[in-house]
């Protein structure tokens, strides 16, 4: 008899801590659709979900790059930045000279990756080398397109704004994208890898993995996530701008917590990532239905997350 609550503790644990990470962003995001249709009846259809979820891709995909390198125990503050770098470049090169804007992806791509193995060699603290890294992008994307300008392709902003059937774009991307980045890190034979070299990287050396080339390759993965989450965005705005996306940085970081990550490394959930970033999309439309001054939105949408947060924690420390 005295064993019998620990091992019902056991249970709970093993039957609900798997979808804990997913169902509280999960719970958050439902209940603020609630409110909203509450005010605002109208907002219930098709029309309605495409302009509460409009921007949403870019930071969905932004949260997966972001996800990458806190898999393997990093943190990424250049991120942002990256985002407005790839929108400069999509604004003025993508649509006259697609192939030199290519050939700057590229670049950019292996500086992400560069960076990653410059971490790793000298042994740098991440958040210091990627905050330095921040104003090397902003300094780039300014010497691109010194103020907001330029044009996307119209084969690029046809794309952001197609309706699809039954759900809108936003949804569809955030659903492939989830899947994809679930079956790479949860489901594939290199995905227990890529999350032991962030939980334990020696375990995974001296099993005959090396940690640089892991760590190159995922800065690189993030890198051409962070290229994809400029594109859309310029699609979005059809246009480029150097400061367009620095709060993508700190959000990107918010979803991937809220859905379950660890900053220890090696504890993420890709789908958790992706519907925390819908959750913290969605808090600044509900947060302009409540009518709330833009000055008090990103303190609102902190308070959300902190709520989200605790209730996590709170029923963590009930299923043990």
């Amino acid at each position: 008899m005295a064993d019998a609550r620990p091992a019902r503790s056991r249970a709970v644990r093993l039957r609900f801590g798997g979808a804990l990470p997913v169902g509280l962003p999960a719970a958050a995001l439902i209940a603020m659709l609630a409110v909203i249709f509450w005010m605002r009846p109208s907002a219930m259809s098709y029309f309605g979900f495409s302009l509460l979820f409009k921007l949403s891709t870019p930071l969905v995909i932004a949260a997966l790059a972001q996800m990458l390198i806190i898999m393997i125990g990093d943190i990424d503050l250049s991120n942002g930045a990256f985002v407005g770098l790839t929108t400069c470049v999509s604004a003025v090169y993508l649509q006259d000279a697609p192939l030199i804007a290519v050939a700057i992806y590229l670049a950019l791509i292996a500086a992400y990756a560069a960076v990653g193995f410059l971490i790793h060699v000298r042994q740098l603290p991440s958040i210091i080398v990627t905050l330095g890294m921040s104003f090397v992008w902003l300094g780039l994307a300014i010497v691109v397109l010194p103020s907001p300008g330029g044009a996307a392709p119209a084969w690029l902003s046809d794309f952001m704004n197609w309706r699809p059937p039954i759900l809108p774009l936003p949804i569809w991307l955030a659903i492939f994208a989830a899947l994809i980045a679930h079956l790479a890190i949860m489901r594939s034979s290199f995905g227990p890898i890529l999350r032991g070299a962030g939980a334990n990287p020696r375990a995974v050396e001296r099993a005959g993995w090396s940690i640089a080339a892991i760590r190159v390759s995922v800065f690189a993965a993030a890198g051409a996530l962070t290229c994809l989450a400029g594109l859309a965005l310029t699609g979005l705005t059809t246009s480029g701008d150097p400061n367009v996306a620095p709060a993508y940085t700190l959000q990107g970081v918010g979803a991937v917590i809220l859905g379950g990550g660890s900053f220890s490394g090696g504890i993420v959930s890709p789908i958790g990532a992706v519907i925390g970033a819908l959750t913290l999309s969605l808090a600044g439309s509900l947060l302009s239905f409540l009518q709330v001054p833009p000055a008090w939105q990103i303190g609102a949408q902190g308070v959300i997350l902190f709520l989200v947060l605790a209730g996590r924690i709170l029923l963590s420390e009930k299923t043990t």
